[in-house]
């Protein structure tokens, strides 16, 4: 009997399209927005209505998404060569193996510690587009390990993604929140810090208690895998090469041990360029004057990321002594590994750029948050993180979510008596949850394209997480809600 064929899933392409082009039709059966001039200049009426996609709007939103994720595009497409150098030397690749080599058999402690480090990335500054370099390192290191890239996309995503969720001083979410709130409304800095820890510490142990549970199966019986044929056949072709390999004599050569080095302070740096340390009242670091990328430590973005990693691309080839031609070839070919993720990342941002033009995202938000002043404190909290996390869907990002969000329901809660912290965490909560798993994250979509994973396979591997997250999250804001 022939065995049965398994079905194929919409590609990451086609169920973005999908999105955008529903977003336009849903345009139309909306109100209209209306228009009111103030000082000469024309600002929609809050919550009035949209303005209807054209179909050119429709059209050009994948191409203006690029316009909109430059900065993100530019910085993968760079790393791709970077990664590419690097390859080359084979130092990543050995360095793997003789990391293999020493922990054979407790290969599952890497999973709680790399997760913790990318949860305190994600609490403190935000860091989640900043982890699309490590999904293939980790790839490689996973599969080695005789787990799969699912594995690796899991400890990153929820990793990042519960520190996100768990904002406590990220300046992109609860920074941009608090900023938005109008005068008057006044927050508990402490309050919000310590609600934060709580939903980032009970997501991550959630996070990791489902991925090394995952990963036991797959170690045991690698059948266990919810990767289909065709990812399981890509993931051996991109990173299973050498996952059979004798182990007992490997070891790493000079040069190596050097690029090794470098390779980890380029990562390092680029942290430490990202994390906003001025709003922590640490100075030291901002004593740079950015005479190298133009801006100092702590003032770093996508762009000043870029130029370090081309920097540090060629110091690996001048110590590891690659030619210029064979320097400039392997470049242009790992950046050209990257230009699929790039296209999702990018069409990604569409969504966003179509719900901006058309004043859809407006419109949602203001008339959500009209509906929640009907509602009394215990229904208040979980209705609030439902409402966020259907609008999270059309916009993913955290910053543009909280000021479109912020001084809408910020009021709203301070006029009737309930927490105004609980309520921009609220926000900041729900925002996380959709951040793991929507295809409208460039994150997501441009990690898993790099890991050989399938996002319909993501979802089907996340959405018990998820939906435990959310449920625990319910229950720490309804408490916080009622309580504080």
């Amino acid at each position: 009997m022939a065995k049965k064929k398994r079905k194929e899933f919409l590609t990451a392409f086609s169920i973005i399209f999908i999105l955008i082009f529903a977003l336009g039709i849903v345009s139309h059966f909306l109100p209209k927005a209306e228009f009111v001039t103030v000082d000469g200049v024309e600002e929609i009426v809050n919550g009035s209505g949209v303005v209807g996609a054209t179909l050119p709007d429709v059209l050009l939103s994948p191409i203006l998404g690029f316009e909109n994720a430059i900065d993100v595009c530019i910085f993968v497409l760079i790393l791709g060569g970077f990664l590419a150098i690097v390859a080359r030397t084979e130092a990543l690749e050995t360095g793997i193996k003789v990391l293999v080599k020493k922990l054979k058999g407790k290969e599952l402690v890497l999973i709680p510690i790399l997760m913790f480090i990318f949860s305190v990335g994600g609490t403190t500054y935000g860091m989640l587009e900043e982890t699309v370099g490590f999904y293939a390192l980790l790839s490689a290191t996973m599969v080695m390990a005789g787990m799969d890239t699912l594995v690796a996309s899991a400890i990153i995503l929820l990793g990042a993604g519960s520190g996100v969720l768990g904002s406590t001083v990220n300046p992109f979410a609860v920074g941009a929140a608090v900023s938005a709130l109008p005068e008057g409304v006044v927050v508990n800095q402490g309050l919000i810090i310590g609600i934060g820890v709580c939903l980032w510490l009970t997501t991550l142990l959630i996070s990791i208690i489902f991925v090394m549970a995952y990963a036991k199966r797959v170690i045991k019986k690698k059948g266990s895998t919810f990767l289909s044929l065709r990812e399981r056949r890509n993931m051996e072709e991109e990173y299973g090469a050498h996952a059979n390999t004798d182990l007992d004599n490997v070891k790493l050569s000079k040069k190596q041990k050097i690029t090794l080095c470098l390779f980890a302070l380029t990562f390092i740096v680029m942290i430490i360029g990202f994390i906003p340390w001025e709003s922590f009242g640490i100075t030291i670091f901002t004593k740079f004057t950015g005479w190298l990328t133009g801006m100092p430590l702590g003032e770093w973005y996508f762009y000043e990321a870029a130029l370090w990693f081309l920097i540090m691309s060629v110091i690996i080839g001048f110590v590891n002594r690659t030619g210029e031609k064979k320097f400039v070839d392997t470049f242009i070919d790992g950046a050209d590994d990257m230009v699929g993720v790039i296209l999702i990342i990018a069409i990604a941002r569409g969504a966003s750029v179509l719900m901006q033009s058309t004043y859809l995202d407006n419109y949602i938000i203001y008339n959500a948050a009209e509906m929640l002043k009907t509602v009394p404190v215990i229904i208040f909290a979980p209705f609030n993180y439902v409402v966020h996390v259907l609008l999270s869907v059309l916009v993913p990002s955290s910053s543009g979510l909280a000021t479109l969000s912020a001084p809408i329901i910020g009021p709203i809660a301070d006029q009737l008596g309930y927490s105004v912290e609980g309520t921009i965490m609220t926000l900041v909560a729900a925002n996380g949850l959709v951040n793991l798993i929507t295809p409208t994250c460039g994150a997501i979509m441009g990690g898993l394209a790099l890991a050989k994973v399938e996002y319909a396979t993501w979802v089907k591997f996340a959405l018990k997480i998820v939906f435990t997250i959310a449920i625990v999250n319910i229950v720490i804001l309804t408490t916080v809600m009622m309580f504080v």
